[in-house]
């Protein structure tokens, strides 16, 4: 397959309402996938639990001056395409979401740029979106998790 076609390929998958093209051609197998799989794996972190009480010390005991902050619990969104992330539309805009927004299923949450095609990353659930994971123009791999949302 020569550029050319490739390039056609790529311009019609992205004006049609497809989500996977798959061609064959003697010694070559090309998939193309536009959107996310219809259901993102469900995740969830809990903190550890705590220990049991204990008799207070006799002296002071030295904590350390940063505790690790516990991880944040919800459902976690993967990348569904190898590509960079970007987390608004363009460079003077907003972000799509930010940490302690409410979204709906549905709602684009940022873009993965893959072979120039700006593929838009949609929440598959309603809730509140407790992390992002992931900086701004950087890479990410295929299921590299992005945002961690908790379900409402």
């Amino acid at each position: 397959m020569d550029l050319k076609h490739l390039r056609e390929v790529l311009e019609l998958v992205a004006e049609c309402d497809v989500s996977e093209v798959e061609i064959e051609e003697e010694d070559l197998r090309l998939v193309i996938r536009k959107h996310a799989p219809a259901q993102a794996p469900q995740i969830t972190y809990a903190a550890a639990p705590a220990p049991a009480a204990t008799p207070a010390p006799a002296a002071p005991v030295a904590t350390p001056a940063a505790a690790e902050p516990a991880a944040p619990s919800g459902t976690e969104v993967r990348a569904p395409i190898v590509g960079t992330f970007y987390e608004a539309p363009n460079p003077d805009s907003d972000p799509f979401v930010k940490v302690g927004q409410k979204i709906s299923a549905g709602e684009t949450l940022c873009i993965i740029e893959a072979m120039k095609l700006m593929n838009e990353i949609e929440s598959e659930v309603t809730g509140t979106v407790t992390a992002i994971l992931v900086d701004n123009a950087t890479p990410v791999e295929f299921d590299q998790p992005l945002f961690v949302i908790d379900p409402s």
